[in-house]
């Protein structure tokens, strides 16, 4: 336990000196020097043999935070995977609070590794506009992944999400496992309920009237009618159109491009359309009349999260989150889920974005500097299997999940008293690396029931069978697309939220629609729509 602190405090000093590097390097535009990366295990250089014959390789991956422990890097089934086949990974551990800067240093002075692991690490931007410092693995995937290989044929789904325009596969991909349908829900504060003597709303009105209710009487019992905020976050058209104003039909895209799939089956921008116009006027009138926080666009995430987790009880009676107690702490308990209520058109809409939260690309990237892609792409292809999946998302067998002698598995509960998903990130890549693990096996896996995936899991049927595929997909974009996109969606976009927050607290948007479409499309919304259009096509004609 000594060495393990020693090294931890030595790899924090190294993160520390590191970062201080990158900083003084981009101060210093004349100099030449470029920083090495955040945590390097060794000085390896990725395609060497050693003695003994094993083939080193060194991999740059990203994680969310220095607190997690980086060892099981090379313990467990990642230990076991070198072993087999007769290869040492060097990582270069990156952290993301500093990645962006260490990123583009790399990519301008093409000083890098072997390979980047994670879809954290590049966007597909990164990859379209330096593809001379990446392999196309097509032709390696055939001839080195036979269950990478399978699974395209399996799921033509993922073979279009690895594809980019050209046909052309630069990076491997993912479909994480034990997954729900639904993403974020509705919960609301029973408590409140039982005190008003009110029944959970099943309607959009019903859900306003017992806002208005919290919001006008001593919901919280407390004496004060005054105190209690029925609805609070750090609002923003991004979280809203798949929250707040879902009961409109408003779910988008988690990819923020505010897009989805309309009833024709055609790419629609939703900040343009009627039930959008309807859902903001509703959402006016909850603002006007206090069920809305009055600091709702004013306050940041971390005020918003104080009111939902305050001491003695929640000071809120609604939240949208993947679990209660990932939003609300110690107050869960106080809520309840919901099932999603009816809208205007009498249809109940749940956030649902598969394509996004399940699959993802650029999970594992080669780059040029690889002596042996081949050797690489072999290695990786046992990440497709269901054993490997569930280990690299959980930890190894036997320390954070259990054999049965009945073929099956069960997912442990820490032992250090941590969340399970805490446990997760500590002893695996968890939702990074390439992964897949078909529904036959994922019914022989056992998850806690009291927290993290098994509890989300255990709700996920209250709303599943609402789940629709009205979210705009995950597509791919010729890197033209890509450039154009860049520049014309963040203006468009932050004009749109910027008027949604007007709209909400000040109203008159039926006065100021047309005039809000008009300058939508002398920005290029018109443009943006014919890239997602004409990504949209090739997308379903990979899938279909």
């Amino acid at each position: 336990m000594k060495k393990k602190m020693v090294k931890r405090m030595l790899s924090m000093v190294i993160v520390g000196a590191m970062t201080m590097g990158a900083l003084v390097g981009c101060g210093n535009s004349g100099s030449d020097s470029t920083p090495e990366a955040t945590v390097k295990q060794d000085d390896s250089q990725g395609g060497e043999v050693t003695a003994d014959g094993v083939e080193t390789f060194t991999i740059a991956t990203v994680r969310w935070t220095d607190a997690w422990p980086n060892d099981f890097m090379n313990a467990g089934i990642m230990k076991e995977l070198e072993e087999k086949h007769n290869i040492k990974i060097n990582w270069q551990v990156y952290y993301n609070s500093d990645w962006t800067e260490q990123k583009s240093l790399l990519l301008a002075s093409g000083d890098l590794p072997d390979a980047f692991f994670g879809s954290i690490c590049l966007t597909e931007t990164d990859v379209a506009q330096n593809k001379d410092y990446f392999v196309e693995l097509t032709d390696g995937i055939a001839k080195n992944m036979p269950n990478l290989t399978a699974i395209f044929e399996k799921e033509p789904q993922l073979k279009a999400a690895a594809q980019n325009r050209d046909g052309e596969i630069y990076s491997l991909v993912k479909k994480l496992p034990l997954r729900p349908e639904v993403a974020n829900a509705m919960y609301i504060n029973k408590e409140w309920l039982d005190n008003l003597g009110l029944s959970i709303p099943t309607t959009y009105l019903e859900l306003a009237d017992v806002l208005k209710a919290f919001k006008e009487q001593d919901a919280d019992g407390d004496g004060d009618p005054n105190n209690e905020i029925p609805y609070t976050n750090a609002g923003s058209l991004s979280g809203d159109l798949s929250n707040l104003l879902s009961p409109f039909g408003t779910i988008v895209s988690r990819t923020g491009n505010f897009m989805q799939i309309d009833a024709s089956g055609n790419p629609a921008y939703v900040p343009i359309t009627e039930h959008y116009k309807e859902a903001v006027k509703w959402a006016h009138d909850l603002y006007a009349s206090g069920c809305l926080d009055q600091e709702y666009f004013t306050q940041d995430s971390s005020m918003a999260s104080a009111k939902r987790m305050a001491d003695g009880g929640s000071q809120t009676g609604l939240v949208f989150a993947w679990t209660a107690d990932a939003e609300m702490g110690a107050n869960a308990e106080q809520f309840v889920l919901c099932e999603a209520v009816a809208g205007p058109d009498g249809k109940r809409y749940i956030e649902s974005d598969p394509t996004y939260l399940d699959i993802a690309n650029r999970e594992l990237i080669i780059t040029t500097k690889c002596k042996n892609p081949d050797k690489l792409l072999q290695w990786a292809d046992d990440f497709y299997t269901d054993l490997v999946s569930l280990q690299t998302y959980y930890g190894s067998i036997p320390d954070q999940i259990a054999e049965k002698e009945d073929g099956t598995y069960e997912v442990l509960l820490p032992a250090d008293g941590t969340t399970l998903d805490t446990s997760a990130w500590s002893f695996s890549m968890r939702d990074f690396g390439p992964k897949y693990m078909t529904k036959e096996f994922q019914s022989k896996v056992t998850l806690p029931e009291s927290q993290g995936d098994g509890v989300k899991l255990a709700q996920d049927a209250v709303n599943a069978k609402y789940a629709s595929d009205i979210a705009f997909p995950v597509v791919s974009y010729t890197t033209d697309q890509l450039t154009r996109l860049a520049s014309l969606t963040t203006d468009i976009n932050n004009y749109a939220s910027a008027q949604y927050a007007h709209w909400v607290v000040d109203g008159g948007i039926d006065e100021e629609w047309d005039a809000y479409l008009k300058q939508l499309d002398q920005m290029g919304l018109q443009e943006v729509l014919e890239i997602h259009n004409d990504a949209y096509a090739a997308y379903k004609a990979i899938v279909e």
